[in-house]
């Protein structure tokens, strides 16, 4: 570990947590986004692990590290499969009295961390979002983005579909409650990391009066979510429902999650790359997605949209065969790989100049 020294060793107001595996170019923008926030370095830290990296993040780290030896404390491990694993790392290293987790793959506006931890101590924030922007095809939420907003619910502002850690938590709630992600989980551990933590949350907070944070698809589609295995991420899915289920009593809040599961998570198993998929891996993924609707759907899967409910209906029904035309059918859903001109155009667009730390 190479811990940052920091200005007289005192509690920094936040600790930014960024969980690193082969995020090349993207890095270096994440990186320098951290460089230049206006909170400023004797107020912040930037807890860096890198998880395995192969791909030169991890001399860029290096690089930082060195450029910026009060400012990055990093660590470097062997590679876990997942986020969970660093994001657990960092957060026992973290010392802020606020903790926020950046994807290295994503960046920050230059004032978002003073903004977010003004707001947070005006309002004693336990938690608090801000207002995200997507850079290519990345999806982000929108809902909750509407207003800044001192205090949200749990349902009924958006908070359901914002259930990524890309926020600003207060870190007494985290250790105190002893928060951390869930290392058997390659994909969605940050989600039943998120739902506990806003469900002890006393005041969860949004700041939306402009972008704060630029969330990136990278130009080769690799982000964790979209490489891990179908049958991974259906396990995956299955303990989202179970977290769910630990943190809140049945009812409506807890069907206001299930709903979002089942939207997004699950659905999203039947893309484009599932009818390739071999005939035994589409059959235990189908009698997966059947279970889940037998066991948690009644009264849920019905206020979905007509697609997504036809498609979990035939999941339901183990129609292989429908589910495939159906895919083949729907060119929302039907994967188209990224023409080279476009990845080497969003490629240089991330890409920065040795001398960019310096910044």
């Amino acid at each position: 570990m190479n811990p940052a020294g920091g200005p007289g060793g005192g509690e920094p107001d936040v600790s930014v947590v960024v969980a690193v595996h082969n995020t090349m170019p993207y890095l270096t923008r994440c990186l320098t986004s951290l460089v230049e926030q206006s909170i400023g370095q004797r107020r912040m830290e930037a807890v860096v692990v890198d998880d395995g990296s192969t791909d030169g993040s991890s001399r860029e780290i290096a690089r930082f590290a060195r450029r910026h030896p009060g400012l990055f404390t990093t660590v470097r491990q062997a590679h876990s499969g997942g986020p969970a694993a660093p994001s657990n790392r960092a957060l026992e290293a973290a010392r802020g009295r606020y903790v926020f987790f950046l994807g290295a793959d994503d960046h920050l506006a230059p004032r978002a961390l003073e903004q977010m931890v003004t707001m947070a101590d005006n309002c004693r924030s336990d938690v608090l979002l801000c207002k995200m922007v997507p850079i290519g095809e990345r999806t982000v939420p929108t809902g909750v983005f509407s207003r800044t907003a001192p205090l949200i619910r749990l349902v009924g502002d958006g908070l359901p579909w914002a259930l990524s850690n890309t926020k600003l938590f207060r870190r007494s709630l985290i250790e105190e409650h002893g928060l951390r992600y869930d290392e058997s989980m390659p994909a969605f551990s940050d989600q039943p990391f998120v739902l506990e933590a806003c469900v002890r949350a006393q005041r969860i907070s949004v700041l939306a009066d402009q972008p704060h944070y630029f969330a990136v698809r990278r130009a080769d589609g690799s982000n964790i979510t979209f490489r891990t295995g179908a049958e991974t991420r259906l396990r995956c899915v299955e303990r989202l429902f179970e977290a769910t289920c630990r943190c809140l009593p049945a009812g409506p809040v807890r069907d206001a999650f299930h709903r979002r599961h089942f939207h997004v998570e699950l659905f999203q198993l039947f893309d484009g790359a599932y009818p390739r998929l071999p005939a035994p891996v589409r059959q235990r993924v189908c009698n997966g997605a059947a279970r889940l609707v037998g066991t948690y759907g009644d009264g849920v899967v019905e206020r979905l949209d007509t697609r997504r409910r036809r498609t979990l209906e035939l999941a339901r029904r183990g129609d292989d065969a429908g589910l495939c035309a159906e895919i083949a059918a729907d060119p929302q859903r039907t994967a188209r790989p990224a023409p080279a001109t476009r990845r080497a155009r969003l490629l240089r667009r991330f890409s920065f100049p040795a001398t960019a730390a310096d910044a």
